[in-house]
């Protein structure tokens, strides 16, 4: 699937990067507080600090507004995850840093991840196709992660499981932020990390001390 073209009247590549970064950040902002429908273009450009016709320089439709914000969102969750990965560690440390990584990175977006969960089926098909895509790009990343540790005998998986557990850590990071009005009740990151890990470890068939026990890692932290 390829990457939906964005029309723009401006040829400066770095000042169309520049301004659409604008554009997503205050989207976010508006999208989450008025949803995709209630907000305006003119209120994202007010936000964005440009006028009416700045934006429309720059974007074709409000639509192209949201596949911008989607699509930012699989890109900085990407690029921050591989920033916090350490590639000295290797098995279980490894597998859990996998993990905590990408749910710290979720963190950090909850505003970017939720407009994605709540909005994206306002997408064109084939704006959410490209959209999907990239999300599959990630669970496919997890999946190579979770056949390392099976071929160093560290989780214990048929082949028919792979894809439900890669989807099962894909959810549980994108829970923290579509049930946060519950969730963050009760829990702060570091013990979601911890309690989530946990289960997903036993989940995989990981051998773990005993039930509810947990497991040191080299940092100090704890699953």
């Amino acid at each position: 699937m390829q990457k939906k073209n964005v029309p723009s009247l401006v040829k400066d590549q770095k000042l169309i990067k520049k301004r659409r970064s604008q554009i997503v950040k205050a989207a976010v902002t508006l999208f989450n507080q008025k949803g995709y429908h209630k907000a305006t273009t003119r209120e994202v450009a007010q936000a964005s600090g440009f006028s009416i016709g700045t934006l429309y320089e720059y974007i074709g439709s409000k639509e192209d507004i949201l596949y911008l914000v989607c699509d930012a969102v699989y890109d900085e969750v990407v690029e921050k995850w591989e920033k916090l990965m350490d590639g000295e560690l290797q098995g279980l440390d490894r597998l859990h840093q996998v993990i905590e990584a990408y749910f710290r990175v979720i963190d950090s977006l909850q505003d970017e991840v939720l407009v994605m969960y709540q909005e994206s089926k306002s997408l064109s098909d084939e704006a959410l196709s490209y959209v999907l895509e990239k999300e599959l790009k990630m669970k496919a990343m997890f999946e190579k992660e979770l056949r390392v540790a099976k071929s160093e005998d560290i989780v214990h998986l048929d082949e028919s499981e792979f894809s439900l557990a890669c989807h099962n850590i894909l959810v549980a990071g994108h829970m923290w932020t579509f049930r946060r009005w519950a969730i963050q009740r009760d829990y702060d990151i570091d013990s979601y990390c911890k309690w989530q890990i946990h289960q997903l470890l036993q989940s995989f068939g990981v051998k773990l001390p005993k039930p509810g026990a947990t497991i040191e890692r080299e940092t100090g932290g704890t699953v």
